[in-house]
């Protein structure tokens, strides 16, 4: 049995997003979580030792961390064809990509909302280079690793959902989170977390 614990409108959203993707039989377990902006509280029900989310119960293992969960899960529904297998070629560029979104993307995000990019040079650097190999991605699209919608794009699509007042204007990356928001799989993902359309996502 899979149980995945989610906070709607929170981080979380994109792992309902690709249990709907997937088709996986998973429950989803809704719960609290401490905000950003202080409010709500960590939930004695969520396994998370953070209190966070996602955590993800599996039987007796449990998995955390976005990244995690969202390798873990597509590991367990390889027929879904949002991933490639340990021989494919294209599973190092895949695992780069999902890693990258952790890493690289969200950092550089956060320091752009927090004005941090307009006062540090670095991260200026490091919010530019992200930019710029996005767009280098999707021109080349018409999703990050070409012609076929991979876990990656769930991970990062919902990243730049949620940031999108954030970046600057490019009718590549509108029309990308166009045709994510046009999927089946996350208009029924929306429904189950209670939140917004992707271009408003949180």
């Amino acid at each position: 049995m899979l149980t995945l614990f989610h906070a709607p409108q929170s981080r979380s959203s994109r792992l309902v997003w690709l249990v709907e993707e997937l088709g996986a039989d998973c429950r989803i377990e809704y719960c609290t979580i401490r905000r950003i902006d202080g409010t709500g509280a960590a939930d004695p029900r969520n396994p998370h030792p953070d209190g966070k989310v996602p955590a993800l119960l599996h039987g007796d293992a449990l998995i955390t961390e976005c990244a995690a969960v969202a390798l873990y899960l597509n590991g367990l529904h390889p027929q879904a064809g949002l991933g490639f297998d340990a021989a494919s070629p294209q599973r190092g560029p895949l695992l780069t990509w999902i890693c990258w979104a952790a890493g690289e993307l969200e950092p550089a995000v956060f320091a752009r909302m927090t004005g941090e990019t307009q006062t540090n040079p670095y991260w200026q650097a490091r919010y530019d280079a992200c930019v710029s190999r996005l767009l280098e991605a999707l021109w080349n699209g018409p999703y990050l690793m070409g012609d076929g919608f991979t876990v990656a794009d769930v991970m990062i699509g919902s990243t730049l959902a949620w940031s999108r007042a954030h970046l600057p204007e490019s009718p590549t990356i509108d029309a990308y989170l166009a045709r994510l928001a046009e999927r089946p799989a996350y208009r029924r993902a929306m429904m189950r977390d209670g939140g917004e359309v992707i271009e408003q996502a949180a």
